[in-house]
């Protein structure tokens, strides 16, 4: 019985970690936009935003915890750069670079300030 669940636990955070990741293409046939990147830069630089995006799915909607750890109080235990490198190599059952560059700056500036 303690197997099956492990297994069933093993299969549920594997899902999960793997419906994060996205499909990774889906703008490869959009054509390319003007020379306007405002948008973008402002999208990539909202850490919070990036985190309901791409993170929420395994740390929880309040930073509570679910699949991965909680978060809420993560910059007491981590500094920026740390979490930085956590979201670059991965750490336990997450896969590195989740998000990647301006994103993953912003989302670990926006949870290193969680204390």
């Amino acid at each position: 019985m303690k197997f099956k669940k492990s297994l069933l636990a093993l299969l549920m955070g594997s899902s999960v970690a793997l419906a994060a990741c996205g499909g990774g293409d889906e703008g490869a046939n959009k054509p390319k936009e003007d020379n306007n990147n405002a948008g973008k830069e402002t999208a990539a630089a909202d850490g919070e935003a990036v985190y309901k995006q791409s993170c929420v799915s395994c740390h929880g909607e309040n930073l509570e915890g679910s699949v991965g750890p909680a978060l809420d109080k993560i910059g007491s235990k981590m500094s920026e750069q740390e979490i930085r490198d956590v979201i670059k190599k991965g750490q336990g059952s997450m896969p590195p670079n989740v998000v990647e560059g301006a994103e993953a700056d912003a989302v670990a500036k926006w949870l290193a300030e969680k204390k």
